[in-house]
């Protein structure tokens, strides 16, 4: 909802004088995975946006990359400005000529993703995220052991006992504490697992907080905490690691025992790799060992830039999540189709990158010879211009600030929509996706004629 400004009806003020802002109330920020839809956004003469009220430094991050000169960004072919039909041809020749091209970053929405797809299954694409690495290993987790998730709500209405395991949320997630803690008087026990307590948890006057551990390895910590989880006396375990590691860890299973709600929370990316799955697989099997005499779940903070709602688009259309190849026959394999790899390894030989939310993703190193098609936020143009090598820019919309869409909140099943808090004209990535789809189909006919 649109709200403009007014002045009470025995004061009127000049056009000169009135503000020029018009305001959205309760918008869903696309900036992260927590979406919070609470907000009340202002957008100004010129494109400029702003959330004063939000007091979130991410979102105040995003915002500032909006403005004018975004509002009115334009396509380009090499070094070149020229019009949107002149860059889809373009951008479809080089699809058409490709064999083996890479569609990376994917930070879009639903929507975007939908088109992605039909598009990757015309010409044989792979398929990665900008946030791959996490997914993956979230998946690899899902697919050998199982997981047992819970949800923001159920974190907000029945959590006696959270524990963090090795991270801080606000630093990524800003509103976190305020959004699933602060707003209720449950008293809790907040327990940072291998990390120092994190600054906005210690401001919450109803949550006692406390850290153990920190500093510790996460693999040997997980380990430890998992064998006693199965109901191993800690006496049993202190050969191999220390007997102050083994006596805490039996007392935070203690009250893990006593608790009403327990939620473990952690987050893919901040987790070590190359083997974070591994780690995760051993925080559901300690929410495992839990269920089976009081109540327990995961929570996992991720999913940026789209980065969920892409892998459950492309998985129910496809039935393979991301790091996928769409030929025939379907092959997903998680280490073969990661990005840094297919670039180091010269594997493709076309890279589409889609960076529609800001600030966007740059582009990665690659080599000047091979053709890139970049649909992203106004302000990768130069760095497109500059790259000299064959490469098309089309500017896109971002999801919730010039076109609406949806977007998979972190903890999976809430699919939120996104309403525009300006409409600077700029095509989104669903609507320049089906139009390259649509010249690719004819371009590809032309040249298969002899």
């Amino acid at each position: 909802m649109h709200l403009s400004p007014t002045a009470p009806s025995s004061t009127r003020l000049s056009d000169a004088a009135r503000p020029a802002a018009s305001i959205t109330r309760d918008w869903t920020c696309p900036f992260c995975a927590l979406l919070c839809d609470d907000l009340a956004i202002e957008s100004h003469e010129g494109g400029r946006l702003a959330a004063p009220a939000a007091n979130c430094p991410r979102l105040a991050q995003a915002l500032a990359c909006y403005g004018e000169a975004d509002a009115r960004g334009r396509c380009s072919v090499g070094a070149n400005d020229t019009d949107l039909d002149t860059a889809l041809t373009h951008a479809a020749q080089l699809l058409a000529r490709a064999r083996r091209p890479l569609f990376g970053s994917l930070a879009t929405d639903v929507a975007g993703a939908r088109s992605l797809y039909t598009l990757a299954a015309g010409c044989g694409a792979i398929l990665d995220h900008l946030h791959g690495d996490a997914l993956s290993a979230a998946t690899l987790a899902l697919q050998d052991r199982g997981a047992f998730f819970t949800t923001l709500s159920e974190v907000r209405t029945r959590a006696d006992l959270v524990v963090f395991f090795g991270c801080q949320p606000s630093r990524r997630y800003p509103r976190f504490f305020e959004r699933t803690l602060a707003a209720s008087p449950m008293a809790r026990d907040l327990v940072f697992v291998g990390c120092e307590p994190d600054v906005a948890a210690l401001r919450l006057a109803q949550a006692r907080v406390e850290a153990i551990l920190p500093g510790a390895d996460p693999f040997d910590t997980l380990a430890l905490w998992s064998a006693l989880s199965e109901g191993r006396a800690p006496g049993a375990l202190r050969g191999a690691h220390p007997a102050d590691a083994a006596g805490t860890l039996a007392a935070l299973q203690a009250r893990i025992a006593a608790a009403r709600y327990t939620v473990l929370v952690y987050e893919p990316a901040a987790l070590p790799g190359p083997h974070a799955a591994l780690l995760i697989e051993g925080l559901h099997r300690i929410v495992k060992a839990a269920n089976r005499t009081v109540r327990a779940g995961c929570l996992a903070l991720g999913g940026d830039d789209g980065a969920l709602s892409v892998n459950q688009t492309v998985t129910w259309l496809s039935g393979l999540p991301l790091r996928t190849h769409v030929a025939a026959p379907l092959d997903h394999n998680p280490h073969r189709y990661r990005t840094a790899r297919l670039l180091t390894n010269g594997e493709i030989d076309a890279l589409l990158w889609v960076a529609s939310f800001a600030p966007p993703a740059a582009l990665p190193e690659i080599s000047g010879d091979l053709p890139a098609i970049v649909l992203g936020h106004p302000a990768l143009a130069q760095a497109a211009k500059a790259r000299g090598g064959p490469t098309v820019f089309i500017p896109v919309a971002t999801p919730g600030i010039d076109c609406g869409g949806h977007l998979f909140r972190t903890d999976g099943p809430v699919v939120t929509p996104l309403a525009a808090a300006r409409r600077a004209p700029l095509p989104s990535v669903a609507t320049v996706v089906a139009q390259l789809t649509a010249r690719l189909n004819a371009e590809r006919p032309a040249q298969e004629q002899p």
